[in-house]
């Protein structure tokens, strides 16, 4: 972490304890729990006696601004552990994270300002009354206390703070933007997928037209992928519980499987990944050098039971469909291999407009018991991923405790329409697997050798994927992934038959259109098809009919010069094969 981005959180942490000390002037009798630094802003959850609702932030809001005028510092104190259970007498809350803190052997720290104090370990505004200004009070939801189902349901009050009001003003406009971008409205408004209460939460059912547009994304990964030799496998959806833990995954997931015991008592989970399969279909026969690299791509979803109040339309789901693939290959291979997932990464994001930026995932070596595998493998395998980075010329950031637990990895990021940034494909390197499964193959000399592994998802997850290009698009799909490229409107009933023609001139063309027969006006019919983010539109009345051409207008309202149909096919070729 820079130092600018310790000063935001310090900052946003800071403001997250005036919302504290305003509640607690304003509800006395309210439980304090925690209340952390978190991307874009903060939150507090507290134990109200009474609900408070939305309309209760802007009273909260001005109660901040009033206790701020006193804070002109964080002061520090160390205090014992009976000393603290005193202070918070009454708060279970509070009382459940100092005897934990007691146990672990931390010191015990309170931090006030103004009137208000409040168990912390620190990360604080040095001058909170100048710094703390910039704040604004977002939303209010339910939340379990650390996370858990079976605890209380507390209520969580999130805001943002920035340094500056002018910051604070953009980032609230971008919120604005968002929620019109909002992928949970607009899938339902455009007909992509559809939640069910009977099927359950988090759990997303695609329609035709979001089944189209999820095929569509993944045959361009496939043909990517194809062209640098991959092939592609299949695997079950469920799997005996030693696959898990041979590979080290029932120890580390076990709270996040669905579990299923078979008539006969056998124990099987829902798979929550795909690279234990894959290993056991490389291992199927004796390898040589020359078989080497084995390259297995595989679209299939993974189930991880994730709880209720983590779930976010398709941003966190409980079903998540990867684009997976893993390459088996020699250790002097691996950065040839990198090579052709980050080629296939880079044409893939390029499609839509993304700039990529790299993140080199590495572990903690503070605490290495968070990792499978030995030193010297980690070591290796660290350096050939940063060897390539560098051989490349590539700019990058480290990103210390980021590994994956099995090796590190080059993660990438990307920002969207919107300047928000989020973290896309991955390209990993497995220390663990290989030995676990005892991954091998014939060296020159006949001798074995444990083979490489790499793991390369391109989309990550296909649900999370589709989300972000909902919103980076506002649902307006370019032309080649438009679930309905052209939209025929006919002026007048009499151009039904022409309209007809058209249709099936396109859709001899592989075009995916539509014709527009209701008794409405042509406005209504121009409106419909804008709501739905049609690109193209071809309005067509008596003139058209009568010179056998057309109008062609866009989503945007801009009319092309293309009457000739001929030429419109030609257009349109154009703009699907290139993606643009």
């Amino acid at each position: 972490m820079n130092d600018k981005q310790e000063q935001l959180n310090n900052l946003r942490h800071s403001t997250a304890h005036l919302l504290a000390a305003a509640v607690m002037e304003l509800w006395p009798d309210t439980l304090r729990t925690i209340g952390p630094s978190i991307d874009n802003g903060f939150y507090f959850d507290f134990e109200f006696k009474k609900p408070v609702s939305e309309e209760d932030l802007p009273k909260i809001e001005a109660k901040m601004a009033e206790i701020l005028k006193t804070w002109t510092s964080f002061e520090r104190e160390e205090v014992s552990k009976e000393e603290a259970l005193k202070r918070y007498e009454g708060n279970p809350y509070k009382i459940e994270l100092i005897n934990e803190f007691s146990d672990q052997g931390q010191t015990l720290t309170f931090y006030k300002s103004g009137n208000y104090e409040d168990l912390c370990r620190g990360g604080h505004s040095e001058n909170p009354s100048q710094d703390l200004g910039a704040f604004k009070l977002l939303s209010i939801a339910g939340a379990y206390w650390r996370g858990s189902e079976k605890n209380k349901m507390l209520t969580r009050i999130y805001g943002t703070a920035f340094p500056t009001k002018q910051e604070l003003e953009d980032h609230l406009n971008m919120l604005e933007e968002a929620k019109k971008r909002d992928h949970k409205k607009l899938g339902k408004e455009l007909d992509l997928f559809v939640f069910s209460d009977l099927v359950g939460g988090g759990l997303p059912l695609w329609t035709p037209k979001g089944t189209l547009v999820r095929e569509l994304l993944d045959n361009f990964v496939w043909q990517l992928r194809k062209a640098k030799g991959y092939q592609k496998v299949e695997i079950p959806h469920i799997t005996k519980r030693e696959l898990y833990e041979a590979s080290g995954h029932w120890d580390k997931f076990k709270n996040e499987l669905f579990k299923i015991t078979t008539r006969e008592g056998h124990e099987f989970a829902m798979k929550p990944m795909n690279c234990p399969h894959h290993t056991q279909i490389f291992k199927r026969m004796p390898m040589s050098y020359r078989d080497l690299p084995q390259r297995y791509a595989n679209t299939t979803m993974v189930y991880r039971d994730e709880q209720s109040g983590e779930l976010a339309g398709l941003s966190r789901v409980r079903c998540i469909t990867q684009d997976d693939a893993h390459v088996f290959c020699r250790y002097d291979q691996i950065k040839e291999e990198i090579g052709n997932v980050y080629s296939i990464v880079k044409d893939f994001y390029s499609a839509f407009g993304f700039e990529l930026s790299l993140r080199l995932s590495l572990r903690d070596p503070k605490h290495p018991e968070n990792y499978l595998g030995q030193d010297a493998q980690w070591e290796s395998t660290q350096s050939q991923l940063e060897e390539f980075l560098k051989d490349n010329h590539l700019d990058y950031a480290e990103g210390i405790g980021e590994a994956a637990f099995y090796g590190p990895k080059i993660d990438f990021m990307t920002k969207d329409s919107l300047g928000r940034t989020w973290q896309v494909a991955t390209i990993q390197l497995d220390v663990n697997m290989p030995q676990r499964f005892d991954l091998s193959y014939a060296n020159q000399e006949g001798k074995q050798e444990v083979v490489a592994m790499v793991h390369a998802a391109v989309m990550g997850s296909i649900e999370r994927f589709m989300s972000i290009l909902i919103e980076h698009y506002a649902g307006a799909f370019p032309t080649w992934l438009a679930p309905v490229q052209v939209m025929i409107i006919p002026i007048t009933e009499r151009n039904n038959d022409y309209g007809q023609k058209l249709l099936d001139g396109l859709k001899d063309k592989n075009i995916r259109a539509e014709l527009d027969t209701n008794p409405e006006t042509m406005q209504a019919k121009i409106r419909v098809a804008q709501l739905q983010k049609i690109p193209y539109m071809i309005i067509i009345g008596d003139r058209e009919q009568s010179a056998d051409q057309i109008s062609v207008r866009t989503r945007d309202g801009k009319t092309l010069e293309l009457n000739n149909f001929g030429d419109f096919l030609s257009h349109l070729d154009k703009e699907v094969e290139a993606k643009s």
